[in-house]
């Protein structure tokens, strides 16, 4: 059997993000999969010794990233048979997409553009670099259908294939009766709108003053996050900066109830993570989220940037009878579309189609 040889193009788990965790679980499952032959090229690789110092100094950081980047995904797509690219939006698509683009015109080797960004109709509409380098490569493909939809409004063509969440290595733990313990577990930027959380808790909180809200990772907002806190004088509040995923999966076990606000998104992986914990959803409807919280079902939905609306989903799942258990046993069968077998045999399938394609 002829292996198919792939370059997997993704940010490593240095920088802690959707992308890169679901690229180690995309790594973790093709090495389970004879006919799969994959590398791992990081988008933010380790800078040679001597000059690693430029890693202090923010522009040139950038730099020498991109250039080091760009000369090994060019030497590397030389041995591979397809290159799969994991994208974002903004300035991090161009420095992703472009050697990419321009190391597989040079080798003669397909291109997959895995867009995972929930913006990603402000992204295209602003840049017609970003759509020539979308149309450059030979397939797209997104983890959800709302941002197949999006792409049709450009003439980017585009099939879904989910992300992974392997329930195994998560504790499914059920809460018929769920405390007031709250998770917060998304970058705290302003389009994941973490404020909105903040205050729906506040309202939690006046009616269960012991009342806990934990807030991973980290990000630009935090300073007048805490403010907020501060002013709204809630207490039982932490901000643990950056987790990992071994401590992440911990945070699921102790948290009861899961809680977003985000104005933009696609589909968030902490989400399905939620399912797998047994950890009831409340989070606005934003982008793809509706796509894979079924309202009512799943989890509870609720009107963007409306902290009331938020606050009262999550009081009706610590006081409804049945609704939480109900709520955890249907987002666990969900589960099943994104197991890491279901999804190697959709990347399978369209690596297959790729090799095809490419003449001997």
């Amino acid at each position: 059997m002829t292996r198919i040889r792939v370059l997997l193009v993704a940010p490593s788990l240095e920088i802690v993000g959707g992308q890169s965790v679901q690229a180690a679980r995309l790594m973790d499952a093709f090495s389970s999969e004879p006919e799969i032959e994959a590398a791992f090229q990081p988008t933010n690789p380790r800078l040679p010794r001597l000059v690693s110092f430029l890693r202090r100094i923010k522009y040139l950081r950038t730099i020498a990233t991109e250039i080091a980047y760009s000369v090994q995904v060019l030497r590397r797509s030389r041995r591979v048979d397809i290159i799969h690219v994991f994208a974002a939006g903004y300035s991090s698509f161009f420095l992703t997409m472009a050697p990419a683009i321009a190391a597989a015109r040079l080798r003669r080797k397909p291109v997959i553009l895995n867009h995972h960004d929930g913006r990603a109709g402000d992204h295209f509409r602003r840049s017609r670099f970003a759509l020539y380098l979308a149309r450059s490569a030979a397939a797209i493909a997104v983890p959800s259908a709302y941002l197949v939809d999006v792409l049709a409004k450009f003439q980017l063509k585009a099939m879904a294939i989910f992300n992974i969440v392997d329930t195994g290595k998560f504790c499914f733990r059920p809460r018929p009766k769920p405390a007031p313990r709250f998770l917060h577990n998304r970058g705290l930027e302003p389009h994941y709108n973490p404020g909105c959380s903040i205050r729906a808790f506040g309202i939690v909180q006046g009616r269960y003053p012991h009342a806990t809200l934990t807030m991973a990772h980290d990000g630009s907002s935090r300073p007048s996050l805490e403010s907020l806190v501060a002013d709204l004088r809630l207490k039982n509040v932490r901000f643990l900066g950056r987790v990992d995923q071994a401590a992440m999966r911990a945070l699921y076990h102790e948290c009861d109830i899961y809680l977003m606000s985000p104005e933009v998104d696609n589909m968030p992986l902490s989400v399905l993570e939620c399912f797998a914990s047994g950890m009831p959803v409340v989070s606005t409807s934003a982008g793809g989220v509706p796509f894979l919280v079924d309202n009512g079902r799943t989890g509870i939905l609720v009107p963007l940037n409306d902290h009331k609306a938020l606050a009262s989903a999550a009081l009706r799942i610590i006081e409804e009878d049945g609704l939480a258990l109900s709520l955890e046993q249907n987002a666990l069968a969900e589960c099943t579309r994104y197991q890491p077998e279901r999804v190697t045999r959709d990347w399978l399938a369209l690596y297959r189609r790729l090799k095809s394609q490419v003449p001997n």
